[in-house]
């Protein structure tokens, strides 16, 4: 329903990062990074909901939201004091999912999620997650 309704990519972006915000409690920072336009070589701060300022803009080979973005694949960290990739927003953190979306088989977005809990992305909430990538990737592929 979101991306039926949804008029332009932000706005599905800002709806969807708000309701899992909202729906998901441990979900303490969801938001979107996109490939900058101007300098492909980075990722900028889209639309997020939460409870600290993130990095407004990331090289895409630093952290993990660059290791989503050269690999092509989601980069699920239960712990990530134990992963020497992750570039702390806050402190508080102790777990991190990042999911890469496609357009045309490149890289134009990732669906980050940031918890104040270790452990907390379960395989189902994985799936579910990795979907609501897709739905902006699929997005993308009809405009």
């Amino acid at each position: 329903m979101l991306a039926s309704t949804a008029a332009t990519v932000e706005a599905l972006m800002e709806r969807m990062t708000k309701r899992l915000h909202e729906e998901m409690t441990r979900y303490n920072w969801v938001g979107f990074y996109v490939v900058d336009p101007a300098d492909a070589g980075f990722l900028l701060i889209g639309p997020f909901v939460g409870s600290f300022t993130p990095h407004a803009r990331i090289p895409l080979h630093t952290g993990l939201c660059g290791a989503a973005a050269t690999t092509g694949q989601s980069v699920v960290i239960q712990d990530v004091s134990t992963d020497p990739r992750y570039l702390a927003g806050s402190s508080m953190v102790k777990s991190e999912m990042v999911v890469p979306i496609f357009m045309k088989n490149k890289l134009s977005a990732e669906l980050d999620i940031e918890s104040y809990f270790a452990n907390t992305f379960v395989k189902s909430e994985q799936d579910f997650i990795a979907a609501c990538a897709k739905l902006v990737g699929e997005y993308l592929e009809k405009k």
